[in-house]
């Protein structure tokens, strides 16, 4: 059984394929990650599982049915654009979109009580929206997507703008929907946050699918081909040393890949600085970002 089911499908806007015979299913239960750069097709294939966008060819089914009105009760959405009823208070706001999802009214209070505590909103509960700062409108736009107790929860970009303390309370709180039994669904350009949270993580490049598993498949893809080296000369160490295909810099850290044994480049680097770290590792998720997505890259190589 699949929670959504994307078959063929291909969404154009005039002379763009924003979207190009794309394919994926996601499993019930789990964190599933959209990753990709921007104007790679993220967005555009999450308004279609909404059915706020329809397909020009293909099928989707969502939790079990394909009709634009499928499941609609039991799937919350955050979308990219922030946006609520600025004039209502958030006590109401939140009474308004669970009733929407099909909610008695005394499962919708329970549940917002629930979230405004988690958020520490509870004071603000009867204020107005346009009281309120951005982050706390942030975070009251998340509680109205799940107030609703949904199936499926889809998040567009959910940590944007969030600073370091929401963010994690955020995070906490789609993993305890997790273990709740909610699918989630996220796009994402923090590669790190892919990483912890995603159970799989599927990457679109110009439309088409490139990658879709989980980590462990995705870098089983790339091989043990980077090395992770930590020096007292940092990057200047590096600078004209041979057999160094590519790199990303992390200020203390560098990551390499290699046209010459690893041996041979420890030799060379220990000629010249004092090596704290130096290890053989699989590409990190950005890594693999980076050398599919980097604006060099033809098109044929993305799709290998």
């Amino acid at each position: 059984m699949t929670v959504i089911d994307i078959a063929h499908v291909t969404k154009r806007f005039g002379s763009v394929t924003a979207v190009d015979d794309l394919s994926l299913a996601v499993p019930p239960g789990c964190i599933y990650g959209f990753i990709g750069p921007n104007g790679s097709g993220k967005t555009t294939t999450l308004r279609m599982i909404m059915r706020i966008l329809l397909q020009d060819q293909g099928t989707i089914s969502v939790l079990g049915e394909s009709g634009t009105l499928a499941a609609r009760d039991r799937v919350g959405y955050l979308p990219e654009e922030r946006g609520l009823y600025k004039s209502m208070t958030l006590r109401r706001l939140l009474r308004y979109y669970g009733r929407l999802k099909g909610r008695s009214l005394a499962e919708v209070d329970q549940a917002s009580t629930e979230w405004l505590r988690r958020f520490d909103l509870t004071d603000r509960a009867d204020r107005k929206i346009e009281t309120l700062s951005k982050g706390m409108s942030q975070k009251a736009q998340f509680i109205s997507a799940v107030v609703g107790r949904p199936d499926l929860l889809i998040l567009d970009e959910p940590f944007s703008g969030l600073d370091p303390v929401n963010a994690e309370v955020l995070r906490e709180s789609v993993l305890e929907l997790r273990r709740r039994g909610t699918t989630v669904v996220f796009s994402t350009h923090d590669m790190a946050t892919a990483e912890q949270m995603c159970d799989r993580i599927f990457m679109i490049f110009r439309g088409r699918k490139v990658l879709d598993g989980t980590l462990d498949e995705i870098q089983a893809r790339f091989g043990f081909d980077t090395i992770r080296i930590r020096t007292a000369g940092g990057i200047a160490a590096l600078s004209g040393l041979p057999g160094v295909d590519s790199m990303n810099d992390y200020g203390h850290v560098q990551e390499l890949r290699l046209t010459i044994d690893p041996q041979e480049f420890l030799h060379l680097l220990a000629s010249r600085t004092a090596i704290q770290q130096f290890e053989i590792v699989r590409p990190s998720l950005h890594d693999i970002f980076v050398r599919i997505a980097r604006p060099e890259q033809n098109g044929a190589a993305a799709h290998a």
